[in-house]
């Protein structure tokens, strides 16, 4: 089994379970046109987070790491009338392909892109906060800070959720020199020792490869 076998089962569970609609896939090709990695999550995986929102009954969320806006798109689907998404990106590329995709999937209301250091921005959400849900999904070198500010600005039952933590098992290996591994490395360390948070992580393989995640929930 590889990576072709991977990719068909998730076109076979995608066929049958998720719904990706005319403005979610033009802004998966829309993002790939402008020349945008290929870091967005997979239909399937953007289904998951708009169900955990969902679970969670979330009303605000907060997203680290915009790309094209393929997965705010899928978290904002998932907020009540009167729901709010804050979503920050560095990259003013990445930004304005986001600007041109959340519109058009009638979101312009509901999502604020934020363009800049998501660690310039993460200050300037006190008045926002708590956020009910807040997903991490940017350079992995400043996951440990993220984590610092998603526990500022979240409360007592807010879930977090940590992407690409697995980086095709380099994860496991403690000398590893690459930043990101370092960096996810820290980010679960924290969590694993925070007294209020309780979390878990998954492997997953699938058409973007061997990655996985970590949700973490707010005890206390």
């Amino acid at each position: 089994m590889g990576q072709r076998t991977w990719t068909a089962v998730d076109d076979y569970f995608g066929g049958l379970l998720v719904e990706e609609d005319e403005a979610l896939a033009a802004a998966h090709t829309d993002a790939e046109a402008a020349g945008l990695p290929a870091h967005q999550v997979a239909p399937n995986q953007g289904k998951l987070l708009h169900l955990l929102a969902r679970i969670r009954g979330a009303r605000t969320i907060l997203e680290i790491g915009t790309l094209g806006g393929y997965s705010a798109i899928w978290l904002a689907r998932a907020l009540p009338a009167g729901g709010r998404l804050v979503t920050l990106e560095v990259d003013p590329h990445c930004a304005d392909v986001a600007a041109a995709n959340v519109p058009r999937a009638g979101l312009a209301d509901v999502v604020d892109i934020r363009r800049g250091p998501a660690l310039d921005l993460l200050p300037q959400l006190t008045d926002l906060a708590p956020f009910d849900l807040v997903f991490i999904d940017a350079d992995k070198p400043s996951n440990p800070h993220y984590l610092e500010w998603a526990l500022r600005l979240t409360r007592p039952g807010s879930v977090i959720i940590g992407d690409n933590v697995v980086r095709d098992g380099a994860v496991a290996d403690p000398d590893s020199t690459d930043p990101r591994v370092q960096g996810v490395r820290r980010f679960t360390e924290l969590i694993a020792v925070h007294p209020k948070l309780t979390a878990t992580a998954l492997q997953t393989v699938g058409s973007k490869g061997y990655d996985g995640l970590v949700m973490a929930l707010v005890t206390d």
